[in-house]
C-alpha cells in the first residue's frame, strides 16, 4: 500500500450529519433563530451589551460566521472577530475574567480549555456542530483503540472529550504544515472528523491517512456543477474555497484556506476585483467590511431545482443573538464547564499545536502558487 492511498472505513465509523430529534436536528436549530430586530430594538439590545460586557469586566469574542450585529459589538467593545482557535487564544490572552464566545459549543470549550480559571458564556449552549456531533466521544475512542500504530490528529471542530483522545488538534491552516511534518517523521495517521478536509490534506502531502467520515452541513453542500456554472456566468472571478468543500469544488479553487486565509485573499485583491466565495455566508459580512471596493459573490449549494440556490449559513450559529448576549451577562446562564482532567488531557494537543505554529510561522501561509502569504492583523490566525 502507497503512503497516499485512501484508506477505506468501515460504516461502522460513518455517522449521519444529524438525528431526526432533539437539539442535533438542523430544523430544531433554525427553529430557534431569533426573529430579525427592529431598528430600535437592536439599538437597544446592542447598547446593554455594551454596558453589561463593562460592568461584568467581560469581553466578547465572535466567529466570523455568526450574525453581523454580534461581530461589530465584539468589534466596538474591545474584543474580537476571528477563526475558533483565534477566539480562545485571545480570550486566553485578555485580561478580562469573563469570555463571551460567540458561534458554537466547541469553540466555547475550546475557550474554557485554554482559560480554565475564566468564566466562560455563551449565548446559546444549544449551539452546535454537525462534525461535533457526528464524532460521539465512545466510537472515536474504539476507533482510536482499534488503530494503536496512529498518530491521531483531530480538527478542532470536535468535543473537548475527543481532543483529550487526541495527540495533535489542528485548524484549516495548519493541518496541511502539521501532517506534512508527521509524514516526514514517519507516522501514519488517523484522521476526524471531516472527510472532505482530510481527503484534500492526503491528496497535498501524501501521508497515510485513515479517516473518520464526518461532514461540515454546510460546506458538503456546495456543488461543483453549480460552480461551474457560476464561473461561467462570472469567468474573470476568482475561486475561494473553504478545504471543507467536496473534491469537485476544491478542484476549482484559486484559493482554498481557512476563513482567515480566504478573508486575507479578498483583501489582498485588485480594487473592483470579483470574487466567489464557497464557505459560511457569515464571513461575508466583515468581508464586505474589511474590502469594500470588491464584488463578493456566495457559491451555491443547490441546483436550479432547488428553492435556494445559495443559502449556505450554519444554523447552529444563526442561534446566537444580541438577547443571548444580554441573557448570558444579566442571568449567568450559558456558562460552558469542561471535566477538569479532559480540559488537561485536551490542552495538551492544543498546546502541542500552538508551539508548533509559533516556531513555523510559515504553516500558516497558503502556497498555491505564491498568491497568498502572510497574515493580516486582526482577522486571526487560523
Amino acid at each position: 500500500m502507497t503512503a497516499s492511498t485512501t484508506i477505506p472505513i468501515s460504516k461502522e465509523f460513518d455517522f449521519p450529519l444529524q438525528n431526526a430529534e432533539g437539539e442535533t436536528c438542523t430544523a430544531h436549530a433554525w427553529a430557534k433563530v431569533p426573529p430579525q430586530l427592529s431598528t430600535a430594538e437592536r439599538d437597544a439590545l446592542m447598547q446593554k451589551s455594551a454596558e453589561l460586557l463593562k460592568a461584568r469586566n467581560a469581553v466578547l469574542v465572535a466567529h466570523y460566521y455568526v450574525d453581523g450585529d454580534l461581530q461589530d459589538l465584539a468589534l466596538a467593545t474591545g474584543g474580537c472577530v476571528s477563526d475558533s482557535l483565534e477566539m480562545a487564544r485571545f480570550g486566553r490572552d485578555h485580561e478580562a475574567q469573563t469570555l463571551v464566545v460567540a458561534g458554537v459549543r466547541f469553540m466555547g470549550e475550546s475557550a474554557k480549555i485554554l482559560s480554565p480559571e475564566k468564566t466562560v458564556l455563551m449565548p446559546d449552549l444549544e449551539a452546535t456542530c454537525s462534525l461535533d456531533l457526528g464524532c460521539p466521544i465512545d466510537e472515536f475512542s474504539a476507533f482510536c483503540d482499534a488503530h494503536p500504530d496512529r498518530k491521531v490528529v483531530v480538527y478542532a471542530n470536535t468535543s473537548a472529550a475527543v481532543k483529550a483522545r487526541a495527540d495533535w488538534m489542528v485548524t484549516s491552516s495548519c493541518a496541511l504544515a502539521i501532517v506534512n511534518h508527521l509524514k516526514d517523521k514517519g507516522e501514519k495517521i488517523l484522521w476526524a472528523p471531516d472527510r472532505h478536509l482530510g481527503k484534500y490534506i492526503q491528496q497535498q502531502t501524501g501521508a497515510d491517512m485513515l479517516m473518520w467520515q464526518g461532514a461540515c452541513i454546510v460546506h458538503d453542500e456546495f456543488k461543483g456543477l453549480e460552480l461551474d456554472l457560476l464561473r461561467k456566468q462570472y469567468p474573470g472571478a476568482r475561486i475561494l474555497v473553504h478545504p471543507e468543500s467536496p473534491t469537485s469544488v476544491v478542484q476549482q479553487a484559486d484559493v482554498v484556506g481557512s476563513t482567515s486565509q480566504l478573508l486575507k485573499a479578498v483583501i489582498d485583491g485588485a480594487e473592483g476585483e470579483t470574487f466567489i466565495v464557497a464557505t459560511d455566508n457569515g464571513i461575508m459580512h466583515r468581508m464586505r467590511q474589511l474590502a469594500p471596493g470588491k464584488t463578493l459573490i456566495e457559491a451555491p449549494t443547490a441546483g436550479n431545482s432547488a428553492t435556494c440556490k445559495s443559502c449556505a449559513h450554519c444554523p447552529w450559529m444563526a442561534m446566537n443573538a444580541l438577547q443571548g448576549v444580554v441573557d448570558c451577562l444579566a442571568k449567568g446562564t450559558g456558562e460552558v464547564f469542561v471535566d477538569a482532567e479532559i480540559g488537561r488531557k485536551a490542552a495538551g494537543c492544543i498546546t502541542r499545536m500552538l508551539n508548533f505554529v509559533k516556531e513555523h510561522p510559515e504553516a500558516l501561509v497558503v502556497k498555491d502558487g505564491g498568491r497568498l502569504a502572510g497574515m493580516t492583523p486582526g482577522i486571526g490566525a487560523a
